[in-house]
């Protein structure tokens, strides 16, 4: 009646009106004026600092990215929480599980950055993804292991149409035939190459050796001979070619050593490209055509934990009698799921998918810190172009614009957010 109790309460509201106008609605007001400005700040722009959004090749990247991120990173981030909440919810080592995945959370974006920058390394010694990748890869292709062999001096041995070598002349049976090649440092040579040994002729039949000629030392050793220090190339394809088809392969041994039937007399014998084709290195995870995925997928990693913390909260919440009801009624597991469970989760789906689009529209940390020099461009997002404008092109102005643009961008987000949850509040 007295008003008292207003007064104390505004008494005790205002330092944190304070607080929120210096930190918040004061920087959202002069944003929305700067914007209006070109680079000085003294002359007015109007609304040329806005059209630059949809003109600027930088930010029109930035706002496709930013497009993908939303799409995708909530939407995957939810569905693995509602997957590894709901998997789990019967096992008894579920919450030390559920523990692991929430884990990420506690680091912060810089130093999850820091990490996936070195797990998609492109080089397979160093980084997690591609050593994974070149191993299934190489389980179902396996890489030459001769990837730099080509024919040395005085060779009989001559590049051949697609890749590989072939001999200069046909070859007969009886006929000893000697394949030399050069070019593979020692130590990559396979553990299972043993010494060369030299080709003997067999009646009926066309023998030769393919080896690497090439013996450490000045002087030493004699050109396309096999001498004793030299080392035979296990496993390499010998090809005979007559009239541009194969007649008849084989495999080096591991001195080297091969045997081709009579029906290569004739034919030309060709070492095949797959020989020499070079290791396979994997995916350029940070290049222009995998950087946005690949940023989203550490996103994810960090993320999932959350949503699947939130959604097991609401999943304790569900009736366990509406579930038994279902089972009763003959519905499978996978029916009761999609027609029970993930309805009733509904809104706490809701909160989840809406709160890291929220995130996701404010992403800046694993952006700067994943995405090398050479592809950032390509996975620019909006809350980078502001911070590249405004701080390395030194064009305020259009930062400000960029920041109310994303503002603009939140506040429907929230605004659904908050009539849901009052929504909520009514029933």
């Amino acid at each position: 009646m007295t008003g008292t109790r207003r007064t104390v309460a505004a008494l005790f509201l205002l330092p944190a009106l304070v607080l929120l106008g210096a930190l918040v609605v004061y920087p959202i007001g002069y944003s929305v004026i700067r914007s209006f400005y070109d680079q000085s700040g003294d002359s007015f722009a109007g609304i040329d600092n806005y059209k630059a959004l949809f003109t600027d090749e930088g930010i029109r990247t930035a706002l496709k990215n930013n497009i993908i991120w939303v799409v995708f990173a909530p939407t995957i981030a939810t569905a693995l929480g509602l997957i590894f909440a709901v998997l789990t919810e019967r096992v008894r080592w579920g919450t030390a599980f559920k523990l692991v995945v929430f884990m990420p959370m506690a680091i912060s974006m810089l130093a999850a950055g820091i990490i996936f920058r070195l797990v998609y390394d492109q080089d397979p010694d160093k980084g997690v993804a591609n050593a994974v990748w070149v191993g299934v890869h190489d389980t179902f292709a396996e890489a030459s292991a001769f990837p730099k062999a080509h024919p040395g001096r005085q060779s009989p041995l001559e590049p051949a149409k697609g890749g590989g070598f072939v001999t200069k002349e046909p070859v007969h049976t009886g006929q000893a035939v000697s394949l030399p090649l050069v070019g593979v440092a020692p130590d990559q040579m396979p553990d299972g190459a043993k010494n060369a040994a030299a080709p003997k002729a067999d009646p009926g039949k066309i023998t030769g050796t393919t080896w690497q000629d090439f013996t450490r030392g000045k002087g030493v050793g004699k050109l396309n001979a096999v001498d004793s220090a030299e080392l035979g190339y296990p496993g390499m394809k010998i090809e005979a070619v007559r009239d541009g088809k194969v007649v008849a392969t084989a495999k080096a041994a591991s001195d080297g050593t091969f045997t081709l039937p009579a029906d290569a007399d004739g034919a030309l014998l060709r070492l095949p490209a797959s020989n020499f084709k070079e290791a396979y290195n994997g995916l350029d995870w940070l290049g222009p055509a995998l950087v946005t995925p690949s940023i989203i997928g550490s996103y994810i990693w960090m993320w999932a934990g959350f949503a699947m913390v939130l959604i097991a909260a609401g999943l304790a919440g569900i009736p366990r009698d509406l579930l038994e009801a279902a089972r009763v009624d003959g519905a499978n597991e996978w029916q009761v799921f999609r027609k029970v469970t993930v309805p009733l989760l509904a809104p706490v789906l809701a909160v989840v998918v809406v709160t890291l689009m929220i995130n996701v529209l404010k992403i800046f940390d694993l952006v700067f810190i994943i995405a090398p020099g050479s592809s950032q461009d390509d996975a620019n997002v909006l809350a980078l172009e502001l911070y590249r404008k405004g701080f390395s092109e030194d064009q305020p102005g259009i930062a400000s614009a960029i920041a109310v643009f994303l503002l603009l961008l939140v506040i429907p987000v929230m605004w659904f957010n908050i009539r849901r949850l009052r929504r909520e509040v009514r029933r």
